[in-house]
């Protein structure tokens, strides 16, 4: 130990063991879980118009193992930055990136931009996440309601109890999960919090309590998994709505899907679990 060094940086081994081991929770608070919740939006949510070049509105969890995430996933986005930027104060925004934008006016051509995006859509495929995602169909959900509901509502609905599912199969749905939201302003915010705070308390179809928590994180924010989020919404939606358009984005992404039967299905079947069409197809219904 070097005799300069300060104090408090100063331990014995038997407290340097000790610090090493996890802590027990205080009696009465609910431990925190292994999972955390990254969550981006594709679209307008509004429907007093609707964008006839993309019609849809997208929701997306990316639920990510914390160890995983800490290890693999924030050194990959880090290296990839400093790879391509020479630094890493820079948010990865997919519409900037695909409209070459502000940091992203840096692609001499074409080829130099495909082997960016290659680069990234190798980072997802190499992360390890769970995609629980939920398409509204504005102009089907305008035609069978009246009054429809909010969109982001009806998708947050599904999503949420997707990422309950999701926890009951990991043991973890008895644990406190934080789900991370970009903020949008302080009006849709609060509309935000109020609704997912509702579902919570058992405003949800099957009555459950949920113990869930909401964190609204700045635009600016260095979140590697709200960036990662960001990157995974678009390709969804244009999946659902132009299926037979190729779309690499997507394929990378049909292993992340929630899907009925765990592990052993990954990448076959997530239509109505990992990813939920509103209103539901009847080709294709809704469990």
């Amino acid at each position: 130990m070097d005799e300069d060094e300060l104090p408090l940086f100063k331990h014995s081994a038997k407290e340097r063991s000790a610090a090493g081991r996890a802590q027990p929770q205080a009696r009465g608070e609910r431990p925190f879980g292994k999972y955390i919740v990254y969550v981006d939006e594709s679209g307008d949510h509004g429907m007093a118009s609707i964008d006839q070049n993309y019609p849809i509105f997208v929701l997306a969890f990316c639920i990510f193992h914390k160890g995983h995430y800490s290890d693999r996933v924030v050194p990959a986005l880090e290296r990839f930055k400093f790879r391509h930027f020479g630094h890493d104060q820079v948010v990865l925004h997919e519409h900037e990136i695909r409209k070459e934008k502000g940091a992203f006016r840096i692609f001499p051509n074409r080829a130099a931009k495909t082997r960016f995006l290659e680069g990234l859509t190798g980072i997802v495929e190499a992360s390890n996440f769970i995609l629980a995602s939920c398409v509204i169909e504005k102009g089907r959900l305008r035609d069978v309601a009246e009054t429809p509901d909010n969109p982001y509502h009806i998708a947050l609905m599904h999503c949420v109890l997707s990422l309950h599912d999701f926890l009951v199969e990991k043991g973890e749905q008895e644990h406190l999960t934080h789900v991370v939201v970009e903020q949008r302003g302080a009006k849709e915010d609060k509309e935000l919090e109020l609704e997912f705070r509702r579902i919570c308390d058992g405003s949800n179809p099957r009555a459950l309590q949920l113990p869930f928590e909401i964190l609204f994180a700045d635009k600016k924010a260095m979140s590697s998994g709200l960036q990662l989020a960001d990157l995974v919404a678009r390709p969804v939606g244009l999946h659902v709505l132009r299926p037979d358009q190729p779309n690499r984005a997507f394929d990378a992404l049909k292993a992340k899907f929630f899907c009925k039967g765990g592990r052993a299905n990954l990448g076959e079947a997530f239509d109505g679990w990992g990813l939920k069409i509103m209103p539901p197809r009847k080709s294709e219904g809704l469990r």
